[in-house]
């Protein structure tokens, strides 16, 4: 799921710059707007999309286990 995440991500900057290069208003806005979008699902896809294990650390522990989400970009 997560390389499938990476390939759209790198369509949506290479959408987003394609459109932001464009001489008319219009497609700059929508790409400035998609440019956004693709930021966010970086982040989202950089930290791991697992519902399994949420970044919470057990009693006892002193970090997160091996499967965890990343917290951080979640925070972001």
């Amino acid at each position: 799921m997560e390389p499938l995440l990476a390939i759209l991500v790198g369509l949506f900057f290479a959408a987003a710059i394609y459109l932001m290069l464009s001489k008319f208003s219009i497609r700059i806005m929508l790409g400035i707007a998609i440019l956004g979008n693709a930021v966010n699902l970086l982040l989202f896809t950089g930290g791991r999309l697992t519902r399994e294990v949420p970044p919470i650390i057990p009693a006892g522990l002193d970090s997160l286990p091996a499967g965890a989400a990343n917290p951080l970009p979640q925070a972001l």
